[in-house]
């Protein structure tokens, strides 16, 4: 669930769709922190989360048989998170072209530390769901995404 912003976090963009994330022991790896494949997870989950807040949910995707896939992950591994620390996740459409291509930023702040934890950047691609061609974005995908986007 989306939560109001915290005033002392530095984020890196204006109006992030946040929500929160606990630690729990299935995050851990043997190293005692936050696996990566967590947080690919936890991406995931809030690209879906903050979409279906614009207002697309995966039927909608299905009714116009396009979707947005990933193609491209740049992820920044800032500071180690522990069992029970809670993240305020962040996320934003940094770019949408309105044709191919958007582009989420993403931000993991720890408040307890009051430190950005995890960054990343990730590409989606808008392809036909039947073939996985690239496809352009359905008017749908375009009017929501380009309006959210950050750069609009």
């Amino acid at each position: 669930m989306s939560q109001p912003c915290e005033t002392t976090v530095s984020w890196l963009l204006p109006s992030p769709f946040v929500q929160t994330w606990k630690i729990e022991p299935q995050h851990i790896d043997h190293y005692n922190h936050v696996n990566n494949v967590a947080y690919l997870g936890r991406l995931e989950s809030l690209a879906w989360a903050h979409s279906n807040h614009l207002g697309l949910k995966f039927a909608d995707y299905q009714d116009v048989g396009k979707g947005m896939v990933i193609r491209r992950h740049e992820l920044d591994y800032l500071q180690p998170s522990h069992l029970n620390d809670e993240l305020l996740c962040a996320t934003w459409i940094k770019e949408c072209d309105g044709k191919i291509t958007l582009t989420r930023q993403f931000q993991f702040v720890c408040p307890r530390r009051n430190k950005t934890v995890f960054q990343a950047r990730t590409q989606f691609v808008c392809v036909n769901m039947q073939t996985g061609a690239p496809a352009r974005m359905p008017a749908l995908f375009r009017d929501i995404y380009t309006t959210a986007a950050v750069n609009s």
